[in-house]
């Protein structure tokens, strides 16, 4: 293994937090009485708790957690009280005894928000107080417990200057206001529910309000309100509208009622997160809160729903049940994903929409998951340890954690599922609970389930990292008539697990004869087959499968839905593939078909040293995708999927070893030969779906300008080559005139992409007509850095944009906007033969640790997948993670990102 650098300027390691570690907390807080005095250069925080020892623990000392507080009183039953610090704690020694009851602790503190760039705690967004507490900010507001674990009934008073902070909003129900004396006023608010410090929440500010009262099936009347600036209220209906079908679907699917007088969003354009869950006040990061059909695309307006969503879900699940600790986060957050996953399909009108969405959400858990799973920070869905726990919000936790819940819901049914949250609710109202105890109560629902039966080793999805590989093989035997199947399970080692117990996967399977006809399941044993998809349950090593009565080998259709979360390997015949895109009923394993289709020319393609003149694509492949285009009955947006090429993210991911410009040069020639060979498809595809009548972002008006944007980008991709000037000048026409954004970007993007000349001309109009719309320069800034390389003409471009006036790097949107872009979704830009990109992402790192270590620390996780890289690459980006490790001073955060990194080596 190469020497590391020499760490010895750097500082020492931070402690590893493990989860076997836990304990109860020494001491309960019961209630807690906040009052503020808000001022951006000085805030006064007046703390008074209730406190009580917990019998269960002997009897220590209370430590508090703090952070960048100055501390300037401390009261035990109103008299005076030693206390000393301990790093960040405050620790008071001599409190009441367990069996004197309750006591009254009282702190008075000062923080000073406006020079809070970390936007963790208490901060200042354009002369608004905002609070971001989640999962360790609430102590850089006051000393307390900052734990989950600890559940207190909240009081809060806030004062402030009534010209300048006109809206005083906290958590629960607002129960007095007035004003008080030189100009300023108060409000008074009572959480009726006993909630942890990471949800609590304040706004301050001047901001107006979009208002809904609707009535939920007790027939108890609820007041809605979207908080935005004065400007942006026209931009606010679709939010609104997601939360009220919010409300409406989680009372009507789990019956799970929204139990506050009024509920509450806020926008903010400086946010670290997309929202967050604060009982009865969601804190949203704008992007996923203002739309209107000329700011927002399709994309925007789908995302607005599905985080409006997730977040009123959490009222649920995550704030009357929270989880014990952090450990414990895919509790809320896996279990909140999956339930905002089944809102948007719920919300569709047709199956065919239902399972654009389903493939979807299963393109983002392969190409951002998957490799997390196979990287330096691969960790369980519930985590054995952590150093900074901010580092674990990732795409395991969530995305991965959604799948576990979902197989639960495919072994015991969607009515079994609907059962258990029922009793899981009724269990643990109130409570701070375990992935355990959830998983408990499902299974209890339904005693006669393979979950139930199978729970412990189910539970191996919560302990176990890494992506599952089911390796499947069949054998046709023409005398038995009968066909086996036989699937064998592993896990790769990952960081501290080198060997895999096997899992509980169901496999969802169907057959289809050759000529794409579904044939009946039938097992060996069984008296008769029965039609359409069969759900096996493996839980050993190695299973086999027979199905009888088959007069022909079939084609299997495995893995239906994405039923599992796992990577399938099954040598599938060209010819069988093409069986599956062009018949089979499971739109999943449809598009599956079409997605290994091409990944199988990739890997030839970059196996043979192809050029960019080079065709990749067999003529079979490309029948296949015009056949695609001109189906009648299939769904437009479904169409755009099929014929979207695996990114080279995923390509990257199924070598051993990676060189970038290799697989960025093959996937081109492939999206070149696409536009190229169905021309006159690509025309045709545009004219027929091009008008989609007034703006409405419904699934099928989606579909339709999604598709006719693909058809837009590839017939300018095919002029680039054929010096055609018609259709990059329809284009450019395109935009011009366009009547709702999604039109309009699509329309950009295919100058943009296709490096045509015009592109210019365009960016600089779409600069001026939306130069005062955050979220569209956005957009603006983030098609430019994600642009496709030619000749290493990105980064130069990058480093211009970080010049530009509208470039902030104090604003996590607008940093991810270009430098994200640049380095996490670019790699052909991004993996430059002379390191240059790696050297201005080391760059980048460092500064941004300096006034924003959580987005400084999801850049560093930009070179995970170092190790694969082909030399010259490999070196480099090993030599730029050490650069960034080895400085003085660097957050942990960062810190255990690339010190992990590292150690991969």
């Amino acid at each position: 293994m190469p020497l590391l650098p020499d760490f010895s300027g750097a500082q020492a390691a931070p402690n590893a937090i493990r989860r076997e570690d836990y304990a109860p907390p020494a001491f309960w807080i019961d209630t807690v009485d906040l009052t503020f005095d808000l001022d951006p250069a000085k805030t006064r925080v007046l703390n008074r708790m209730r406190l009580r020892r917990n019998p269960d623990v002997p009897a220590q000392p209370l430590r508090l957690d703090g952070d960048e507080l100055n501390l300037a009183r401390v009261l035990v039953n109103g008299q005076g009280a030693s206390f000393r610090m301990e790093g960040d704690q405050l620790v008071l020694d001599g409190l009441p005894a367990a069996e004197e009851g309750s006591f009254e602790l009282e702190l008075f503190t000062t923080c000073c928000p406006i020079k809070n760039t970390k936007l963790m705690g208490l901060f200042v967004s354009e002369d608004t107080f905002f609070t971001q507490c989640e999962a360790e900010g609430f102590r850089r507001i006051t000393y307390f417990l900052d734990r989950p674990d600890v559940m207190a009934m909240y009081t809060v008073t806030l004062r402030a200057a009534k010209a300048a902070y006109p809206v005083l909003l906290s958590n629960g129900n607002l129960v007095e206001h007035g004003d008080l004396p030189e100009g300023r006023h108060f409000a008074k608010w009572v959480d009726p529910f006993k909630k942890p410090s990471y949800l609590f929440a304040l706004v301050a500010g001047k901001l107006v309000a979009r208002e809904q009262r609707i009535k939920a099936r007790s027939g108890k009347e609820h007041l809605l309100q979207v908080y935005v600036r004065a400007g942006d209220l026209d931009k606010t209906e679709h939010a609104m509208n997601s939360q009220i079908n919010s409300v409406l679907w989680d009372e009507a699917r789990f019956g799970l009622p929204l139990d506050l007088d009024r509920f509450m969003i806020v926008a903010t354009s400086d946010f670290n997160m997309g929202a967050m869950e604060n009982k009865g006040l969601n804190i949203f990061n704008t992007k996923y809160v203002l739309a209107n059909q000329a700011t927002a695309t399709d994309a925007d307006y789908s995302n607005i729903e599905s985080v409006v969503g997730h977040e009123y879900f959490h009222n649920w699940s995550g704030d009357r049940v929270t989880c014990r600790d952090w450990f414990q986060l895919s509790l809320k957050e896996g279990l909140t994903v999956f339930r905002d996953q089944e809102f948007s399909q719920d919300l569709c009108a047709d199956a065919s929409a239902r399972a654009v969405k389903r493939i979807e959400d299963v393109r983002v858990l392969r190409t951002a998951q998957f490799p997390e799973d196979a990287g330096p920070m691969a960790h369980p869905v519930r985590p054995d340890s952590y150093i900074e726990i901010s580092n674990f919000y990732t795409v395991t936790i969530y995305e991965k954690g959604a799948e576990v819940v979902r197989m639960m819901q495919t072994l015991v049914g969607r009515k079994g599922f609907e059962k258990g949250i029922t009793l899981y609710f009724e269990r643990h109202d109130g409570q701070a609970v375990t992935c355990d105890d959830f998983a408990q109560a499902i299974a209890d629902a339904n005693p006669d389930s393979e979950l139930a039966r199978l729970l412990p080793q189910f539970k191996r999805w919560y302990s176990q990292a890494g992506t599952p590989r089911l390796k499947a093989s069949g054998v046709y035997d023409s005398a038995n008539r009968s066909y086996t199947l036989s699937v064998l399970q592993s896990c790769p080692p990952t960081p501290g697990q080198p060997s895999k117990d096997p899992f509980v996967i169901p496999l969802n399977l169907g057959l289809l004869d050759a000529s794409g006809r579904e044939l009946p399941v039938q097992l060996e044993g069984e008296a008769e087959g029965s039609a359409g998809t069969r759900t096996l349950v493996l839980s050993r090593a190695g299973e086999q499968f027979t199905f009888t009565n088959l007069d022909a080998e079939p084609v299997p259709s495995i893995l239906r839905g994405f039923s599992a979360p796992v990577i399938l390997d099954f040598e599938y015949s060209d010819a069988q593939l093409l069986t599956l895109l062009a018949n089979d009923p499971d739109p999943f394993n449809r598009w599956e078909a079409g997605q290994r289709l091409g990944l199988r020319a990739a890997l030839q393609g970059i196996a043979a040293l192809a050029t960019d003149t080079t065709p990749v694509l067999g003529e079979a492949y490309l029948e296949a995708m015009r056949s695609v285009l001109r189906h009648p009955q299939l769904d437009p947006a479904f169409k755009e999927l099929v014929l979207t090429l695996p990114s080279e993210t995923y390509i990257a991911e199924q070598l051993d070893v990676v060189d970038p410009q290799r697989v960025h040069l093959v996937r081109e020639a492939m999206r070149a030969q696409l536009a190229t060979a169905l021309f006159s498809d690509w025309q045709q595809a545009y004219e027929a779906h091009h008008d989609t009548g007034a703006y409405s972002p419904d699934p099928l008006s989606s579909g339709r300008r999604a598709l006719a944007g693909m058809a837009l980008n590839f017939l300018c991709l095919a002029a680039r080559s054929s010096g055609d000037t018609v259709w990059p000048g329809k284009t450019l026409q395109r935009f011009k005139d366009a009547g709702n954004m999604t039109d309009r970007f699509n329309a950009l993007n295919a100058l943009v992409s296709s490096g045509h000349t015009l592109a210019a001309q365009a960016l600089a109009r779409f600069h001026a007509l939306f130069k005062n719309e955050a979220l569209v320069i956005d957009k603006w800034f983030s098609l430019q850095a994600g642009a496709s390389d030619r000749g290493g003409d990105i980064l130069p471009l990058v480093k211009q944009l970080m010049k530009h006036p509208d470039f902030s790097l104090k604003n996590p949107n607008r940093a991810r906007s270009v430098i994200f872009s640049y380095c996490s979704a670019n790699p052909g830009a991004f993996h430059r033969p002379d390191a240059a990109g790696y050297v201005f992402w080391s760059e980048r790192v460092i500064e941004l640790d300096a006034l924003n270590p959580q987005v400084a620390a999801r850049l560093a996780r930009a070179l995970d997948r170092w190790s694969k890289l082909a030399e010259p690459y490999r070196s480099a980006a090993r030599e730029a993670i050490a650069r960034v490790a080895a400085k003085p001073d660097l957050s942990k955060d960062t810190h255990e990102v690339v010190t992990r990194a590292l150690a991969g080596s």
